[in-house]
């Protein structure tokens, strides 16, 4: 189901939560004792019913781990105060300013290419993929993709994510699988929705991720259903949060993955944690198509993620579509032209 404007236009998105088992109620007798004659005894009191009056007793859900797809689902998301910095460059289809928005409590950075002419445009959230935040520098790793979208009539918010170039810092996201992505990606939708910037048509706005950022929108096409029209991803990570760390974390030697370890539990330990953390367990949330572009050549991300991942979310009934590109390796390189052509018709098709 499509999220409207005014269901989001206050830049706030709160997620519900599952229903509560009844309890049933239970019935006391008040029993009486006699002396030893018949004269002595008295009848016991009627047993007392319960009425409609008596209070029913629901028992409180436990909350769900912050640190899982539930989490979020439960979070009451925000995004908001979408401000536009210093212009970047101008060219003559597009300008490029730096900005800013607050995501649930931080302020996150990136940058956003408003087309030149007449709004307002459809908008599209990209999330990049992993760089290093030590050497990431504002709106870096989908350069290609910003300028094409905007020169073909899309607004074009790049976030910058937490711990990045100059969004506030949140120093446990890399142990907590980074799952703070997800929300600054959908902060980076309900700020665009809610910034009343005539530029921009709240109510027609896509993702685009690559590479990790694919993860990122796995994720919040399953928190936050119905919160864009359509979505697209490049060469995705796993929808399984255990099988990226065994390859990037565990398979690399990041001491970050016995931090991750200690504080989660290895998928042996405790894998209903894990199970909890992977989106491909809430497929059946998801609403809103899906493209999903991978290279049959990636030693990055392996092709088979991508074809369980599409496996997935067609047993699951959802609309979703894995183009494999013959010979392409994880960046994509001579057929990139061709395989943004088939994303700007797919969100021609949802969007426009």
């Amino acid at each position: 189901m499509r999220l409207t404007r005014a269901a989001t236009e206050t830049g706030h998105l709160r997620m519900g939560k599952r229903g509560c088992a009844a309890v049933g109620l239970v019935l006391l007798a008040a029993v009486g004792c006699g002396g030893g004659g018949d004269a002595d005894r008295t009848e016991p009191p009627a047993p007392t019913r319960a009425t409609s009056d008596a209070p029913s007793r629901t028992p409180t859900p436990a909350p769900a781990n912050p640190v899982s797809i539930p989490g979020l689902i439960e979070r009451d998301h925000r995004g908001s105060d979408l401000r536009l910095g210093d212009v970047l460059a101008r060219t003559s289809a597009y300008t490029r300013y730096s900005v800013t928005y607050e995501a649930n409590g931080l302020t996150v950075s990136g940058i956003m290419n408003i087309p030149r002419g007449k709004g307002p445009f459809p908008a599209l959230v990209l999330a990049h993929g992993y760089i290093d935040p030590a050497v990431y520098t504002p709106g870096r790793g989908l350069a290609r993709e910003q300028d094409l979208l905007a020169r073909n009539g899309y607004v074009v918010l790049h976030t910058d994510y937490r711990n990045h170039a100059g969004s506030d810092d949140d120093p446990d996201n890399d142990v907590n699988l980074r799952l703070g992505y997800t929300e600054d990606t959908i902060g980076a939708v309900l700020a665009l929705r809610g910034s009343g910037r005539q530029e921009i048509d709240g109510d027609r706005i896509g993702l685009l991720g690559r590479s990790m950022g694919g993860g990122v929108v796995y994720n919040t096409l399953v928190v936050a259903p119905g919160l864009v029209d359509a979505a697209v991803v490049f060469a995705p990570v796993s929808s399984r949060p255990d099988e990226n760390v065994d390859h990037f974390q565990r398979g690399e030697g990041d001491p970050i993955a016995a931090k991750i370890d200690a504080a989660h539990g290895t998928p042996e330990e405790n894998p209903k944690f894990w199970r909890e953390a992977a989106p491909v367990t809430y497929v059946d949330r998801a609403t809103e198509p899906l493209l999903i572009h991978h290279g049959t050549a990636d030693d990055t991300c392996p092709l088979v993620w991508s074809e369980r991942t599409a496996a997935a979310f067609e047993a699951a009934g959802k609309d979703v579509e894995l183009v494999k590109w013959k010979g392409e390796g994880h960046t994509f390189g001579p057929r990139w032209p061709a395989s943004m052509d088939r994303t700007m018709a797919f969100f021609e098709k949802h969007l426009r």
